[in-house]
C-alpha cells in the first residue's frame, strides 16, 4: 500500500481490524451477530456480518467516501450508521481524482551476497526452474494431434527420462480467420515466448498447413529458427492425423533423450522472474497474502531478481500507487495510457471498468473494483516501478515491472510466462486450484479456514498473519525461502495434482474474420 502502514494483525486481538487511522470501516476477523462490540471502541454491530466483510465504525453520510487502507474504495449510496454492514447494498463506485505525482522512491538496497537456487542452465544462458518438452500449436485445428502426441508420454511412459518433468501439449482456440492486427501479433508473441522459454528443453510446433498463422512466418516474427531445439510438423504435409502423431512421437523421443541429460546447479536468484497473481480474492487478500507476497517481491528485487505485476483492470482505482513509484514520468505515463486504453476497450465492448469484483469476491467481502485493486497492488511490494510491458513481451529489465493483461487469472499468467516468468506466486482467499506448465505455481492462502479446508491445494498459509503471531515481513521471508526451494525443484501442490495442461489461455482480441 502507499504507506505500507497496515496495522500489523500480529498485535491485534480485536474482532475487527482498522487498517489506517483515516478509515471509516473495519474488517471483521470472524462472523458476528447483532450487539457485538467492535474492537476496543464504543461501536456495536447493528446486524449480523460475515468474517472478512466491512463494518462502519462511524456514521457515514450519503455520498461520503468509504475509506479502507487510508484510500477511497467507494462512496456511500445512502447513509450508513455506525455498526452497520458496509457492502454492495450501500456502496457504489464513482469516478474520483486519484492523480499522483512521481514520488522519487528510494534506490533499492541490494543485498551484498545474493541468494541462489538449484536451477538448470540452458545453452543460450537461460535459467530454468523446470525441464519440460513442449508441444505448441499454430492453430486450433492441430490441437487434437498435439494432444495425441503428448498422451504417449504420460505416467510410467516417461520413466526412461527421469530428469524430465513432463511432455505437455499447450493448445489454444485461435490461429486462423484473423486480420493482421495487434491481436494476431499478440498471439504470435505469446507462442514465441513459450517456444523460447527456458523451462522448455525443446519444443515441437504442430500446424495444420492452411492456417493464417503459418509456422515459418510465426517463428520468423519472433526471431526463432527451426533447429535441434525447435522442431516443426505440418499435418497436411505429413500424411494426415495418424502419420503426424507417429512422426511427432518419434521427434519427442529424440528430444527427450537430449533433455534428460541435465543437472541442476547453483544459479543466482537474480535470474528468477516471479509472476505475481491473485485469484478468488477475499476481504483478507489485501491484509495478509498480498502484502506478504509484496514483501517477498521486495526481497527478490533486493537480490537482483524481477517481479511482474499484471491484470490492468485490477489496478483500476489504485494505479496512482504505482505511478507514484515509477522510475520516470515516461514509465508512469505508460500505466496511465493502459488505464485509458482499457476504459475505451471496455466501453467498445459494452462493459465498464467498475463491473468487478466477481460473485466469489463479493461473497468474501470485496465490494468495489477500487477495494479489490488496492489489495491487488499490494502484491507489488514497495520498490521502484522500473518499466511497463505489453502482454507476452519479453521482459528485459530487472526489478519490479508491470505487464498489461486482462484480470482473468489463466490468461494473465499465460502472458507472464510468455514474458519470461519462470515461477509464479498465486494468492487466493476463496480457494483457486490453478496450476501452470511449464512453470511452477505457488499457492498462498489468505486465511486459515480456507487453507485447512483446501490444504491439499495450498502451499503456504498466510492466514497466520490474521490469526496473530506472524508479521507481514516475517511471512514475506518465509515466502521468499519457499520460492527458492520450489525454483530448485520442490513440487507445488498443483504440480502434484498434474495441473497445467489445460491452463494455457492466450489473450486474443481483434476481429475474427
Amino acid at each position: 500500500m502507499a504507506e505500507r502502514a497496515i496495522n500489523d494483525p500480529a498485535s491485534e486481538r480485536a474482532k475487527a481490524l482498522r487498517l489506517h487511522s483515516s478509515d471509516n470501516v473495519a474488517v471483521l476477523l470472524a462472523d458476528i451477530d447483532v450487539g457485538v462490540t467492535i474492537g476496543d471502541g464504543d461501536v456495536s454491530s447493528g446486524e449480523a456480518v460475515p468474517a472478512g466483510h466491512k463494518i462502519a465504525i462511524e456514521h457515514i453520510a450519503a455520498g461520503a467516501p468509504i475509506r479502507k487502507y487510508g484510500q477511497i474504495i467507494g462512496f456511500a449510496s445512502k447513509a450508513i450508521a455506525a455498526g452497520r454492514h458496509v457492502h454492495t447494498h450501500n456502496v457504489e463506485a464513482r469516478e474520483f481524482d486519484r492523480a499522483s505525482v512521481i514520488a522519487s522512491p528510494p534506490d533499492t538496497d541490494f543485498v551484498s551476497t545474493p541468494a541462489t537456487f538449484q536451477g538448470i542452465r540452458r545453452d543460450d544462458g537461460g535459467a530454468a526452474t523446470r525441464n519440460y518438452i513442449g508441444i505448441l500449436t499454430s492453430v486450433n485445428c492441430s490441437a487434437t494431434v498435439a494432444n495425441h502426441i503428448a498422451d504417449a508420454f504420460r505416467g510410467p511412459a516417461l520413466d526412461p527420462w527421469p530428469n524430465v518433468d513432463g511432455v505437455v501439449a499447450l493448445t489454444h482456440g485461435g490461429g486462423c480467420c484473423v486480420g493482421s492486427d495487434e491481436g494476431f501479433a499478440q498471439l504470435r508473441r505469446t507462442l514465441g515466448g513459450f517456444a523460447k522459454h527456458p523451462n522448455f528443453a525443446a519444443v515441437l510446433v504442430v500446424g495444420l498447413g492452411c492456417e493464417a498463422n503459418q509456422i515459418p512466418a510465426m517463428l520468423a516474427s519472433q526471431g526463432i529458427e527451426p533447429g535441434p531445439r525447435i522442431r516443426t510438423l505440418v499435418i497436411q504435409d505429413s500424411g494426415g492425423t495418424a502419420a503426424t502423431v507417429r512422426a511427432g512421437q518419434d521427434i519427442v523421443r529424440d528430444l527427450l533423450d537430449k533433455a534428460n541429460d541435465v543437472k541442476r546447479a547453483p544459479i543466482p536468484a537474480s535470474e528468477l522472474i516471479l509472476g505475481l497473481e491473485c485469484g478468488g480474492s477475499d476481504g483478507y487478500s489485501g491484509i495478509s497474502a498480498n502484502p506478504a507476497l509484496g514483501a517477498a517481491a521486495d526481497l527478490l528485487v533486493r537480490h537482483g531478481g524481477t517481479a511482474v505485476l499484471s491484470e490492468t483492470p485490477e489496478i483500476y482505482g489504485a494505479e496512482h500507487l504505482l505511478t507514484s513509484r515509477a522510475d520516470s514520468p515516461e514509465v508512469a505515463q505508460k500505466i496511465n495510457d493502459l488505464i485509458r486504453w482499457w476504459e475505451d476497450y471496455a466501453a467498445k465492448n459494452g462493459g465498464k471498468m467498475d463491473n468487478n469484483p466477481s460473485h466469489g469476491n463479493k461473497a468474501g467481502g470485496l465490494t468495489t473494483i477500487y477495494e479489490k485493486s488496492l489489495g491487488a497492488v499490494a502484491k507489488g511490494g514497495s520498490t521502484r516501478l522500473i518499466d511497463v510491458y505489453k502482454y507476452g513481451e519479453r521482459i528485459s529489465k530487472k526489478g519490479f515491472v508491470f505487464m498489461d493483461s486482462p484480470g482473468y487469472d489463466p490468461m494473465s499468467i499465460t502472458g507472464q510466462v510468455a514474458s519470461g516468468a519462470n515461477i509464479v506466486a498465486f494468492t487466493t482467499g476463496r480457494g483457486s486450484v490453478y496450476g501452470c506448465k511449464p512453470v511452477p505455481s505457488v499457492k498462498l492462502a489468505t486465511n486459515t479456514a480456507m487453507f485447512e479446508r483446501l490444504q491439499d491445494d495450498m502451499d503456504i498459509n498466510c492466514g497466520v498473519i490474521i490469526d496473530g503471531g506472524v508479521s507481514v515481513a516475517e511471512m514475506g521471508e518465509r515466502i521468499f525461502a519457499e520460492l527458492l526451494e520450489i525454483a530448485s525443484g520442490k513440487k507445488t501442490r498443483s504440480e502434484i495434482h498434474g495441473f497445467g495442461d489445460n491452463e494455457f489461455v492466450p489473450w486474443t482480441h481483434g476481429a475474427q474474420m
